[in-house]
């Protein structure tokens, strides 16, 4: 399963890369794996102030609906439309073309590396935890 190293993670399987103080966010392989084919998405407006851990949107597969909630907390400034256009993008690319949204971000707390989220997926607990 691939894993960047070039991205923080979450505990809800979202990614999160912060360049600038601007976020792209998006869902990881093991999300894609368990949520199957995606069929449609429900992402935060433009403008719309997330909350880290709050729900910031729906996906819907084929086996079920997810929430999506923010990797942290900030503002909205972009959508991928061509995402909730042909929400396959995401199945097929999901560190790449397949990205959610862009928000503004100021110091995001609580994320995971890259190795720590593989843990997470390989144990089902947070290195802490063990």
């Amino acid at each position: 399963m691939s894993i960047p190293d070039d991205r923080q993670y979450t505990a809800d399987h979202e990614w999160i890369q912060i360049v600038a103080g601007l976020a792209r966010v998006g869902i990881t392989q093991f999300a894609i794996d368990s949520l199957g084919e995606l069929v449609f998405l429900d992402l935060p407006a433009v403008g719309a102030d997330l909350s880290a851990g709050s729900p910031a949107g729906e996906i819907e597969s084929t086996k079920s609906v997810s929430d999506l909630y923010a990797p942290a907390d900030g503002r909205v400034v972009e959508v991928n439309s061509n995402a909730i256009e042909e929400p396959g993008l995401v199945n097929q690319d999901p560190y790449g073309t397949g990205w959610l949204f862009v928000m503004s971000v100021d110091s995001p707390d609580g994320l995971l590396d890259a190795s720590a989220y593989r843990e997470l997926c390989e144990t089902g607990r947070k290195p802490e935890d063990q």
